[in-house]
């Protein structure tokens, strides 16, 4: 009998998507040439990283899954706290290269985020919809600054949340 199963091509084993990196901090900020831009205590580093084929659902979806989610400790050192439950902020910085691709040779691919000019589009209304969720000021990077970033990773906590993957 012959094979059926569908071959999967590289291609079509890539999904476009959001993603976002999320580290639960102590304090963290962004400096550019020197000068801090963006500074938060305790809360959250959020590094954005932004495809073709995002929309505003999916801003939306992920600033939404942002605010709630529970990764700080309570009283019993169980992750069952929100950013709003400890009065938390956000740092966030735009970062392209969270959707390199290096399947092939050494030197990585970016065809898969999104062009500068779309992303900047993207990264403003991401920053307004954070804003209306958490109901406080977004600490941010600037869009295609070189960036220094520095923090203090709590836990650590890293979680990564790509837009089309909602399990």
């Amino acid at each position: 009998m012959p094979h059926t199963k569908p071959i999967k091509r590289f291609v079509n084993d890539i999904v476009d998507k959001m993603r976002v990196i999320v580290q639960r901090v102590t304090q963290a900020s962004v400096a550019i040439s020197g000068e801090i831009v963006g500074k938060i205590g305790i809360g959250f580093m959020v590094l954005c990283g932004f495809t073709h084929d995002d929309n505003d659902e999916d801003l939306l979806w992920t600033a939404g899954k942002i605010a709630n989610l529970r990764i700080f400790s309570d009283a019993d050192g169980v992750m069952n706290l929100a950013l709003k439950d400890v009065n938390g902020d956000i740092l966030l910085v735009s970062q392209f290269t969270l959707h390199a691709l290096t399947k092939k040779g050494n030197r990585p691919s970016y065809i898969m985020a999104a062009r500068p000019e779309v992303a900047e589009v993207m990264y403003n209304k991401f920053i307004k919809m954070l804003e209306q969720t958490t109901c406080k000021k977004i600490e941010t990077g600037r869009f295609g600054a070189d960036m220094q970033v520095s923090l203090v990773n709590d836990g650590p906590a890293t979680i990564i949340i790509d837009s089309k993957n909602r399990q």
